[in-house]
């Protein structure tokens, strides 16, 4: 499978972080781009989102009804649990950030193109991204206050206001001016993607040298690190399984399915860096390592799922589901793809 050269731009940011990690005044200044490019980058998610195409898709509400489920109750169900494995396999810290993790709306892009490699309903997977993005931006602050709490690396009704002023009303006046400026956004796509990147790995930077100067990362042992793999390997594997045959359980067709599936079991690392390195500040890099980990292996394993979906007869899907998903506890976690 080939490489994204995002990968090695995340990872080189990490270990850039950790060889020369910002400090006094530099840090001060890479916090301050940091702030403005988190606010830029849900600007540019208001511009882009089509209120008209968002209003189109409610008709099929069915199914991105099912997809907010798994997003927004099951996955924090499923967190919640994962409090048991405190401290056997997980520290305190990384059980915030693996709960965390639960609590971030799903993928966009990367939903809509393993749903249109494995032959499944592109419209439903661009609508389902598109709901569970905008709820996300109200959802997962009010989820992180009430089953984080101050627990949470200093979460307080401050990050709340962090949370409106520098997610919500740069959201909203992206909408507010997609009007005047879809039309620029749409035509300088490639462009303004570039832009995405480089504020998600400013924010990594910022985050990963702030966690290295407050010496946060001596608390991440190997031992540590391979059993939050193994919690998340299962974790993914359960929500694989639990989206698919739901779907059939509800009485969805097999194209309407995949969409629940890539939609309903992935965690958007665009939106979630932003939104932890606001709610977490100091332990931002802790909070981020276990959605960065997840998210290198839920493109990994889909991406299996669906090219071995689109060769098979639509009669016999499940079984490659099973298997897929089965083989997820064995997939190496040596890539982060976007």
């Amino acid at each position: 499978m080939p490489i994204d050269p995002y990968i090695v731009l995340l990872l080189g940011t990490v270990g850039l972080a950790a060889l020369l990690p910002a400090r006094g005044a530099a840090a001060d200044v890479a916090s301050g781009a940091s702030t403005a490019a988190i606010a830029f980058l849900f600007f540019l998610y208001g511009a882009r989102l089509s209120t008209r195409e968002a209003l189109d898709g409610l008709r099929h509400w069915r199914l991105h009804a099912t997809v907010l489920v798994c997003t927004f109750v099951l996955f924090p169900v499923f967190g919640l649990a994962a409090r048991s494995l405190v401290p056997v396999l997980l520290t305190q810290p990384l059980y915030q950030g693996l709960l965390f993790l639960t609590l971030v709306p799903s993928t966009i892009q990367s939903s809509i193109a393993f749903t249109s490699i494995a032959r499944g309903n592109v419209p439903a997977a661009i609508c389902a991204g598109s709901f569970s993005s905008l709820v996300g931006i109200l959802f997962t602050p009010l989820l992180a206050a009430g089953l984080l709490g101050n627990s949470g690396g200093g979460f307080s009704a401050d990050s709340l206001v962090k949370i409106v002023l520098q997610l919500l009303v740069p959201f909203l006046a992206g909408q507010l001016l997609r009007r005047w400026i879809g039309d620029f956004v749409a035509r300088h796509k490639r462009i303004l993607g570039l832009v995405d990147r480089g504020s998600i790995l400013l924010v990594v930077y910022t985050a990963f040298s702030e966690g290295m100067v407050r010496g946060i990362w001596h608390q991440v042992s190997p031992a540590r690190l391979g059993g939050l793999l193994v919690v998340e390997a299962a974790l993914l594997a359960v929500m694989l399984v639990l989206s698919w045959y739901g779907g059939r359980a509800l009485g969805f067709g097999r194209e309407d399915r995949i969409a629940i599936q890539f939609a309903g079991s992935k965690k958007s690392l665009a939106s979630g860096l932003p939104m932890a390195s606001v709610l977490f500040g100091a332990h931002a890099s802790l909070a981020v390592l276990p959605l960065m980990l997840f998210h290198q292996m839920q493109l990994m394993v889909c991406a299996v799922i669906a090219k071995r979906r689109a060769r098979d007869p639509e009669g016999a899907p499940d079984a490659v589901t099973a298997s897929a998903a089965h083989a997820v506890q064995g997939q190496p976690q040596d890539r982060v793809l976007r």
